[in-house]
């Protein structure tokens, strides 16, 4: 529990999350969950940190997209107090309706330039041309060069208008677990990718790689699926890693009829 929870890549996740994500890691035993809703109301970081809830939440009503990659939001995190030690005090989030995918960088400013470049960079070179993005109407994202890339792309680009805020709702939620921890982006990424998302019942890593994450618990005690893996021969675990990637199809047509 200690590890999961605030070791390496820990998130500091609520009990329920935090007693999932041992399991499919490939471990359980009795009260595993009630043990692990006791142990976050004792952690100290959690008390300091963690919202404070005092309303009931209100219904998510998302954009919903047909595949894998072809819309994304993208928004800005500003201005991150106090100022951190590298003077990155602007976060630049996209994340992708279907999978729930986030990709995120820290700047010490936004510039038009530097946000086409970020769409290059981090969405279309590693996954594929998006056929829609949303972003809000700040001018840093809402400019010139934004049409002329969307133009040039074919890419049909809408605004998150203010009177219509829940339009961007997925990307403000992930923005409100990047922006905790700006100093540990990598980690921050790593922990939101590796959760079930309650919008699709999966992990994003899972959507995009077929199989879930080892989690460094896992190689300090080795699970299951560890062990296992340890025993079989090149072949089989390519064949294994293979039919993992076929399958992926499946979980994803799932996840559209889930929500």
């Amino acid at each position: 529990m200690e590890e999961v929870h605030g070791g390496a890549f820990g998130t500091h996740t609520n009990g329920h999350d935090l007693a999932r994500k041992i399991l499919r890691a490939g471990y359980y035993w009795i009260k595993m969950e009630s043990n692990c809703y006791q142990y976050v109301k004792r952690c100290m970081k959690c008390q300091m940190y963690a919202d404070n809830i005092h309303m009931e939440p209100s219904t998510l009503h998302n954009l919903t997209s047909l595949w894998p990659f072809s819309m994304w939001g993208l928004d800005m995190i500003s201005p991150i107090e106090p100022k951190p030690s590298n003077g990155h005090r602007f976060i630049l989030a996209a994340i992708n309706y279907f999978t729930k995918w986030v990709e995120a960088a820290s700047y010490t400013n936004v510039t038009k330039s530097l946000v086409t470049k970020f769409i290059k960079r981090d969405i279309i070179c590693r996954y594929d041309l998006p056929a829609h993005i949303i972003i809000d109407n700040g001018t840093n994202l809402n400019n010139k060069m934004m049409t002329e890339l969307c133009e040039q792309f074919k890419i049909k680009h809408h605004n998150s208008t203010p009177y219509r805020s829940k339009m961007n709702r997925v990307v403000e939620a992930a923005n409100k677990n990047i922006k905790k921890i700006h100093d540990m982006l990598p980690y921050v990424l790593h922990g939101y990718r590796t959760l079930v998302r309650m919008s699709t019942g999966a992990t994003p890593y899972s959507f995009v790689y077929g199989t879930e994450v080892v989690l460094p618990v896992e190689v300090k005690i080795p699970s299951l699926r560890v062990l296992a893996e340890g025993e079989v021969d090149e072949f089989e675990w390519v064949q294994s890693r293979l039919d993992q990637l076929n399958l992926i199809e499946e979980k994803r047509l799932t996840a559209i009829y889930h929500g």
